[in-house]
């Protein structure tokens, strides 16, 4: 069996077009593991001390630790204490200084976008109409 090419037309084809870019991207909501990296690294450059210290303090390995202070990591609350004692702080100061980084980014963005922040609470304000 024999195919020859015919100049018969082909089907249309339509091309595809980008998808439309309506403003700039919404700003990410910062990752938790990101924070107490965070937190982790400026303590323990603040204290003036290598990575290889802390983390043989901490008794865990160098790249662990290494990636949980870039946030690559979601470290276990175990991890997480043993880091912060090799730093001389507890598990608490950690998530504190965590949560005040959190509350600073937050209000930042929700200036920068416009946003009203909720009221304090888990579910908000809550009205009774009578």
């Amino acid at each position: 069996m024999t195919i020859r090419a015919t100049n018969q037309p082909r089907a249309h084809v339509i091309p595809l077009r980008p998808f439309p870019t309506p403003g700039p991207a919404p700003a990410r909501e910062p990752l938790w593991r990101d924070l107490v990296g965070d937190v982790l690294r400026r303590e323990r450059l603040s204290q003036e001390r290598t990575l290889k210290d802390v983390a043989d303090a901490a008794r865990i390995s160098m790249a662990y630790l290494s990636e949980v202070e870039r946030g690559r990591k979601e470290a276990s609350s175990e991890v997480l204490a043993a880091a912060a004692r090799a730093l001389g702080l507890s598990l608490a100061d950690v998530l504190a200084l965590a949560q005040g980084e959190l509350i600073r980014l937050s209000g930042a963005r929700s200036r920068s976008t416009g946003q009203h922040e909720r009221p304090a609470g888990p579910l908000g304000t809550v009205r009774l109409a009578a």
